[in-house]
């Protein structure tokens, strides 16, 4: 370590200077959020804000980011630094950087990336980050989900690697005007980067005021104890694991209807190993790459995906509070993913359809950890789709992004969470007021499901109905998951309920959607219905508190018949639970 960082700073003011740090990134989240012009970032909050350190460390993180927004940031000032030395170019004052590239750091092409180096007396003290998520890359069909034909990543979309929009502090004109030639809906894209670089700016002023206040000696030594205290604390939680080796599958649903049987029901491996504190998760075993896109970049996607559930799952928040993000919560992680693989493929590897595969490795990984804290995973969850809808209003292309929501499974003392992004997307849902005030989509229906919650002693999360009609001619396109492998149960709690997709003309006629679709004409009037797949149920369900139960009932999301035949619980005309004939049922 640096002699210049080897100070002493006291516990009050390293937790002043921490909270300073993140009250920063929230900030930057709040005006991004606000400038936006989307309603993928606007309203479900698809961005992520970071401060990081000259180094690339993260030193903080807007609450409001999905964790497949900020998690990704360090890989980006990683991809950027390794092209621009490549390129033998450097960081100057003034420079504001984008950055697309899914093999190097970028989670997948829709999640730009604008990076501000922070100078402080012409020294590199650190980078100011914004991602988010674009409506449109200018892919071979309009919306940035749903690409799912891509045949490699130059096919997904236009590529941005380290491309400085802003050269010391002068705008490249020429870049911007190749982003608003070759986007559909341009004016709303531009605008939400332009929105993203305003943010960076505030965090990048921001961080400046706080190390003229401190001065970045004593922040980089509060940096060097947080990943001191963050990788202890996860040793730590490690060492109370039984040294051994477990394991999971997991399948993704890919093309379910090709006829070739290496593009579906794709197999996810996930070894743990644990030794002393060391925690290695191997990947091996897991499908070859595939020439569309649910492949996963490793750094981005399926390294996030690892992270945020060893995080979440060994050191949950109800026990260890708020740990703010850190280096140090990686050094105990080692993650093997040969290459080739689903889970670490070559480039040009299209990737763009990424999201639902990666929350099978989170969800295969936390399988495999449930052999030796069951107490601590959920039963399996339901995956996420997200349909692009777009149309032409004369010569401008609208675009929407509907992210639908999965489910999480029941977990010890917990029912699961329902019709909620699951693990490490966790977008917000889009309120349908905001939907038909800015598109020609009339939402017929969004509730809960009335059928395929999974019994247990704590039953699994429910997914939802919705209904969208589109009313003026446009397309559509559909990535996701969740409709061909049921989310698996725990300690007796049954398995959850698959999705479905079915598109209804608008005389009438219907036909089921796989869980991939390619760009497809869309008339006015007519309907996609959808059912979000429910999580697994934990633990017996005969166990279930009765009054439990009875609010289920009361609730409409089982009948009495279901309650008596998978709980063992009677319920009365007068809508009470019959103990008395509980209590011989259950004892039967």
């Amino acid at each position: 370590m640096n002699e210049e960082v080897k100070i002493k700073v006291d516990p009050v003011t390293s937790q002043v200077i921490v909270g300073a740090l993140e009250n920063i990134a929230i900030e930057m989240g709040h005006k991004l959020a606000r400038m936006s012009y989307s309603s993928i970032i606007r309203e479900s909050e698809d961005f992520g804000c970071a401060l990081l350190n000259s180094e690339g460390e993260q030193l903080c993180e807007s609450t409001q980011s999905t964790p497949l927004q900020s998690g990704p940031i360090p890989g980006y000032i990683k991809g950027i630094k390794q092209i621009m030395e490549e390129r033998n170019d450097q960081f100057y004052p003034g420079d504001v950087i984008l950055h697309n590239s899914a093999y190097h750091g970028a989670s997948h092409g829709p999640d730009f990336g604008i990076c501000i180096p922070v100078f402080l007396e012409n020294r590199l003290i650190g980078f100011s980050v914004t991602t988010a998520h674009h409506l449109d890359v200018g892919a071979l069909s309009p919306g940035s989900c749903g690409i799912v034909d891509a045949i490699d990543a130059y096919a997904e979309g236009l590529q941005f690697k380290a491309i400085k929009v802003y050269d010391k502090g002068k705008k490249n004109q020429y870049v911007w005007d190749i982003l608003r030639d070759n986007i559909r809906n341009s004016s709303v894209v531009v605008g939400d980067i332009e929105a993203q670089v305003a943010s960076a700016r505030i965090g990048e002023e921001r961080y400046i005021e706080l190390v003229n206040k401190y001065g970045i000696n004593t922040i980089k030594a509060v940096n060097e104890d947080l990943k001191k205290y963050s990788e202890n604390l996860l040793r730590n939680a490690i060492k109370e694991l039984p040294d051994g080796k477990y394991s999971a599958e997991g399948f993704i649903d890919g093309y379910l209807d090709s006829n070739d049987p290496n593009k579906k029901d794709l197999k996810i491996v996930v070894s743990v190993i644990i030794k002393d504190s060391d925690i290695t998760v191997d990947l091996t075993g897991t499908d070859p790459q595939i020439d569309l896109p649910i492949n996963m970049p490793l750094v981005g996607t399926v390294d996030i995906a690892i992270y945020l559930t060893l995080r979440s799952i060994l050191l949950d928040s109800v026990k260890y509070g708020n740990i703010p993000p850190s280096a140090g919560l990686f050094k105990p992680i080692n993650i093997v993913a040969p290459k080739g693989t689903l889970v670490n493929p070559i480039f040009p590897a299209p990737t763009i359809a990424r999201v639902a595969p990666g929350n099978i490795v989170a969800s295969t990984l936390m399988k495999a950890l449930g052999e030796i804290v069951p107490k601590q995973i959920s039963a399996g969850v339901g995956n996420i789709s997200v349909i692009s809808y777009s149309g032409l209003e004369n010569e401008d292309y609208w675009v929407h992004m509907d992210i639908l929501e999965g489910s999480y499974g029941g977990r010890y003392g917990m029912d699961g969470m329902d019709t909620v992004d699951p693990l490490y997307a966790n977008t917000r849902n889009n309120p349908i007021e905001d939907i038909e005030s800015h598109y020609p989509i009339r939402v017929k229906k969004y509730q809960l499901r009335s059928e395929g919650m999974a019994a247990g002693k704590w039953r699994g999360g429910i997914g939802f109905e919705k209904e969208g009609s589109v009313l003026s001619d446009g397309s559509g396109s559909v990535e996701g998951g969740g409709q061909n492998h049921k989310p698996w149960g725990v300690k007796g709690g049954h398995e959850g309920s698959v999705g479905g997709i079915t598109f209804i003309s608008k005389d009438g006629k219907s036909k089921s959607l796989p869980s991939n679709v390619p760009y497809f004409i869309m008339r006015k009037g007519d309907v996609l219905k959808i059912k979000g797949p429910c999580g697994g149920g934990y633990g017996e369900p005969l166990e279930r508190e009765p009054e439990r139960v009875l609010s289920d009932v009361l609730d409409g999301y089982i009948s009495k018949t279901e309650a008596k035949h998978y709980y063992g619980v009677v319920i009365d005309s007068l809508n009470q639970v019959d103990h008395n004939k509980t209590k011989n049922i259950r004892n039967d």
